[in-house]
């Protein structure tokens, strides 16, 4: 496993409907048109993963704040 996803998990065939233009682009560029797909799709679930855990993470530290109250409120005197 290659944090995102395991890379020795075994290969699917997809039909994918791209753009004409950007689809003859790609294959002019230089190595496989499936293994550069397949890296962006790494890329934006590794996003999406890091925006969960984010989401996650915003959420924990507002029940925390509800329930104990602002940590910065504890201190604001020491500052003012």
């Amino acid at each position: 496993m290659d944090g995102v996803y395991d890379r020795r998990a075994p290969k699917r065939d997809v039909t994918l409907s791209l753009d004409e233009d950007i689809l003859h682009r790609a294959q002019s560029l230089p190595g496989d048109l499936s293994e550069r797909v397949e890296k962006l799709l790494a890329d934006e679930v590794a996003k999406a993963d890091r925006e969960r855990r984010l989401d996650d993470v915003i959420e924990a530290w507002n029940r925390f704040d509800e329930k104990h109250g602002s940590f910065a409120d504890q201190h604001v005197d020491d500052i003012l």
